[in-house]
């Protein structure tokens, strides 16, 4: 309908124009040109409301040849519903009238039309309510006066209220709809004079976005007929879907106004390959007939169908042929009312033998009922029923008084009394404390339209049956839907059973109310179908959407290593925490497993074993020595040297001890200085032997006597001591300038804490290893020098080889440490350790050991002073 208002308002001058023309004489008068001749009803009153019905379905209109004057609209295909909806506002009105509260001393009547299913009688019907009914009238210089109609009644379709209120709205005339839903017609800017007692299509989507959400139907069909109702629908479904996150749409498909075959049948088939198992329908009763001839057709079968309030009823389709396909359909319908003594009034309906228009409607209704005709034609009149008038309508079974379902009745008998109570407001206003200017009130004898609009706006009133109607900003009425089923029962016959209601609410929004244990469900497992593009991600994976598929359609994607998803469709996985780990299924974070070398591990416990054994063995050696402290082997090899050796053995073997287990901070700071400190007291006991050795080996040479008294005892001690506190104050300035930590390193393994120790400062590792190779290399070189000294038992060849090992040893850790990542970089120190202290220990003390202990024969003083006789 693009550009359909100025269309509309050209048609507006054109009907103008041909009702009415005024005369330049005096007084001025207006003279109907043309008279429509119209379906009609009327009934006088002091104030007259206008209504609109669809009493025909269909209209045959004369195009003409523009030769002749084209002849008068036909109408054809009685509705029998249309005509009560008509009936129910005569009823709505006399009920008003027969109320001493509501509107005393004023007389409703009423002007109902037949739009007959068409536009143009619709909108000809709508002009003259506007325009009244006199051939003709004297213009008064003022213009006062009474409307002929206050407000009007209708329409029915979206499109003729649309068209209507467009040219309607011009003059202010309020028009208060009880069928159309479109939600174009809640802009007020466009349409400020309309009103409505039917929720709109904003609404119904919502309310039909709650059903899916319920249910958890994320893939469904759209079908949409090709006119004001469905495309707006169309773009109200999918904008309120994508915004509710309520799922997405298989196909939107557009049913065809006139039933082409060919595009049914294509509609068809792609619901026959869809995977979505639910196809909503926002479309009329025809449309649907159409449709669903080509679904039996090719025997479309296990579908959920979801019907508009515009199809949701409609008995029309509950035929034996189509129910296996539609049972179990679930729609929401007009809000169900209760209208009492609207039977009654049906009942005291008879037409009159006078041939005028106040009685065409209900002749109408005898012919169609009774199958007779008032005024049989020539060729008919032998064959045709003659209808008296006084016929039993009781006794005749009728759609027409069935009145167990009355919804769009409900919203008309709303309407009326919607208008009834703006004017009751209007006519009851206090001079002086009015809504208009000045506190002004209407004039009661000139009633103005948009005086009429304002009051309408402020109508609040509740219904006999319970319900609250008034209008909001957009002139429409608080909402409220009861949600159908479509059952069959196994004697079968058809029931539509209301199984809940959706409200809406300013403060909780849509309200959804549904009993679940009264719904049919059409399919063998009598449960709700699945309607889904792709399954429900598990938690532990994440959506990812396939590339130019709707956003319901996506792959489950498992979330990567450290990352989780703790709720099932999750469009992204979260990280955990540093300390945390994904679990193997991704769906929570789990402690990280902590790696260090442990003491009760395998490698943990051998360190350790090999550690006190060789405390163990110092220890046994030191008693040994001791016990044998006299004796030539332990008095000859400078035995305070060789206690202080052992005690400082023991402290490397100890010292190994504080790399294992989970690092601390005193364990880190303590496990360096411990290290550094005992060998470097280790070494300089070894090189101070050394030196004496060399000493005492010149100074047994003439002249040499004089160098003894360098190395005494006290020498002896204050050396070591004093290169021991060398590395005292190198550990010192180290802990406190930058102190060794404990650290969570998850660099090695991202599933894994490996706590250890960092150096703090490289600088201060380097000096502290740097000072131990220093002496232990000057104890090489100068055992090494001293190796060939002509002793039978010379402690220079130990001393060489201890060395020897103990250089190759640390020689060798420096690259294995820089490779070696977490605890094994702990577990290769502690070899270290462990292997040069048990290489020094073995190669001082073993052959001392085995001498004192196997070869006492050995442990004179005779054998150790004796030369080596030289060879020849």
């Amino acid at each position: 309908m693009l550009g359909f208002p100025k269309d509309c308002f050209l048609i507006s001058l054109f009907f103008f124009y041909l009702l009415s023309s005024c005369s330049s004489s005096l007084p001025p008068s207006c003279n109907l040109q043309k008279e429509f001749l119209l379906n009609e009803m009327h009934k006088p009153g002091d104030v007259v409301l206008g209504g609109l019905f669809e009493v025909h379905l269909t209209s045959v209109l004369d195009e003409g040849t523009f030769t002749s004057e084209p002849q008068q609209p036909h109408c054809s295909d009685f509705d029998i519903l249309g005509f009560r909806h008509a009936m129910t506002m005569a009823f709505a009105v006399e009920e008003i009238n027969k109320n001493a509260n509501l509107l005393p001393n004023v007389t409703l009547g009423y002007s109902l039309y037949d739009n007959c299913g068409g536009l143009l009688l619709g909108l000809s019907a709508a002009i003259s309510l506007a325009s009244g009914r006199e051939e003709q009238f004297v213009l008064q210089q003022n213009c006062s006066g009474i409307p002929p109609v206050i407000g009007i009644v209708g329409e029915t379709y979206s499109t003729f209220s649309i068209a209507i209120s467009n040219v309607l709205g011009l003059y202010k005339m309020p028009i208060v709809s009880y069928y159309a839903t479109c939600s174009c017609l809640s802009d007020q800017q466009r349409f400020p004079t309309f009103f409505r007692t039917i929720p709109s299509d904003a609404f119904q989507v919502r309310a039909m976005i709650q059903i899916l959400k319920y249910f958890g139907w994320t893939w469904v069909g759209l079908l949409i007929s090709g006119d004001d109702y469905g495309l707006h629908v169309a773009q109200s479904f999918q904008s309120d879907l994508l915004h509710s996150g309520g799922g997405c749409l298989a196909y939107l498909e557009v049913l065809p106004w006139e039933g082409d075959q060919n595009e049914l049948r294509r509609i068809v088939e792609l619901m026959k390959t869809s995977t979505a198992r639910v196809v909503m329908v926002f479309a009329h009763e025809i449309h649907m007939i159409q449709l669903m001839k080509e679904v039996v057709r090719q025997n479309l079968t296990g579908l959920q169908w979801i019907a508009s309030e515009a199809w949701s009823a409609a008995s029309v389709l509950q035929t034996p042929v189509l129910m296996p396909y539609l049972r179990g359909t679930l729609g929401i319908a007009i809000r169900r009312g209760e209208i009492p003594g609207l039977m009654d009034f049906l009942l005291q309906i008879h037409p009159e033998e006078t041939d005028n228009n106040q009685t065409d409607m209900v002749r109408q209704y005898w012919e169609y009922v009774f199958q007779c005709k008032f005024k049989p034609t020539e060729k008919a009149e032998s064959s045709e029923t003659k209808c008296t008038g006084q016929e039993q309508i009781n006794n005749v079974e009728t759609e027409f008084l069935d009145l167990s379902n009355l919804r769009p009745e409900y919203n008309i008998y709303k309407a009326v009394y919607a208008l009834a109570y703006a004017l009751h407001n209007m006519l009851q206003c206090e001079p002086g404390r009015g809504p208009f200017s000045r506190n002004s009130c209407a004039n009661q004898k000139s009633l103005e339209l948009w005086q009429m609009v304002h009051y309408l706006t402020a109508v609040n009133f509740t219904t006999s049956f319970g319900d609250q109607v008034s209008f909001d900003e957009n002139g429409d009425a608080i909402p409220i839907y009861d949600i159908m089923n479509w059952q069959w029962l196994p004697d079968g016959r058809t029931e539509v059973v209301n199984v809940g209601d959706v409200k809406g609410s300013e403060s909780k929004g849509e309200e959804l109310l549904l009993h679940e244990d009264k719904i049919f469900w059409n399919f063998e497992s009598k449960k709700p179908p699945r309607s889904v593009c792709s399954e429900s991600c598990p938690a532990g994976t994440r959506m990812a959407r396939k590339k130019g598929q709707p956003v319901c359609c996506y792959d489950c994607v498992p979330c990567p290593e450290g990352k989780i998803s703790n709720q099932s469709n999750s469009l992204e996985c979260k990280s955990c925490p540093s300390d945390f780990w994904s679990s193997p299924q991704r769906d929570h974070c789990v402690l990280k497993k902590t790696e260090f070398l442990s003491y009760n591990e395998p490698l943990g416990i051998c360190l350790t074993t090999s550690s006190l054994l060789g405390t163990f063995i110092c220890v046994v050696i030191l008693g040994v020595f001791i016990h044998h402290r006299q004796t030539p082997m332990v008095r000859a090899n400078n035995s305070e040297l060789s206690f202080l050796l052992l005690v400082s053995l023991k402290f490397c073997f100890l010292c190994s001890l504080l790399f294992i287990g989970q690092p601390r901070l005193w364990t880190c700071q303590l496990r360096h200085a411990a290290f550094g400190i005992s060998f470097v007291l280790c070494v300089s006991c070894i090189l101070v032997k050394t030196v004496v050795v060399v000493a005492v080996f010149k100074a047994s040479k003439p002249g040499g006597g004089a160098s003894l008294k360098w190395f005494g005892a006290l020498q002896q001690r204050g050396t070591v001591f004093l290169l021991t506190s060398i590395q005292a104050a190198i550990c010192t300035v180290w802990l406190v300038s930058s102190s060794p930590a404990p650290h969570k390193n998850t660099q090695y393994h991202k599933d894994k804490i490996v706590h250890e120790c960092v150096v703090g400062s490289t600088v201060g590792f380097a000096v502290l290893l740097g000072y131990v190779g220093l002496l232990a290399l000057l104890s090489f070189l100068l055992a090494f020098l001293a190796r060939n000294l002509p002793d039978n038992f010379n402690e220079a060849k130990l001393i060489t080889f201890s060395m020897l090992i103990f250089c190759a040893v640390w020689v060798a850790f420096v690259p294995a440490y820089i490779n070696s990542p977490g605890k094994y970089a702990d577990a290769v120190e502690v070899f270290a350790i462990l292997a040069s202290s048990f290489g020094l220990l073995m190669a001082l003390f073993g052959p001392k050991c085995y001498i004192i202990l196997l070869r006492p024969e050995r442990n004179t003083k005779k054998a150790i002073m004796g030369r080596k006789t030289n060879k020849t």
